[in-house]
């Protein structure tokens, strides 16, 4: 598995928030990779794995959003059915817990893009 950079950004569960930190990285050139967003109330959040991470905090500092920087792994998985399961299963035979995860595959594609957040359960 790959370690990727994610950026979690704060954000005010609002019409126009993403859309405002997709600019912020349109403007600065950083290409989105990957997105998650989720929202809990009058709060939310979008997690972003983009090409250019530096870039990407620059300015998110200079647009004033809140952001923190964490660790992802990044597999890439056979397109077929069960290939998360089998995959799932491998972690969890390690004692690893799966977090957060999201990822694609485009129509027709042979292999799939999994960003997954791991951790292994306290005393595990």
């Amino acid at each position: 598995m790959a370690k990727v950079k994610q950026l979690t950004v704060s954000l005010e569960n609002q019409p126009g928030r993403l859309a405002a930190v997709a600019k912020v990285l349109a403007d600065a050139k950083v290409n989105i990779e990957a997105v998650l967003g989720s929202t809990t109330g009058a709060q939310g959040s979008v997690q972003l794995v983009v090409d250019n991470v530096a870039k990407a905090k620059k300015a998110f500092s200079a647009a004033q959003f809140a952001y923190t920087e964490g660790t992802l792994e990044q597999v890439e998985l056979p397109n077929k059915a069960g290939a998360l399961a089998d995959f799932a299963a491998k972690l969890a035979k390690k004692g690893m817990n799966i977090d957060a995860a999201y990822g694609t595959v485009p129509k027709g594609a042979k292999k799939s893009v999994l960003f997954l957040a791991t951790s292994k359960p306290a005393g595990g």
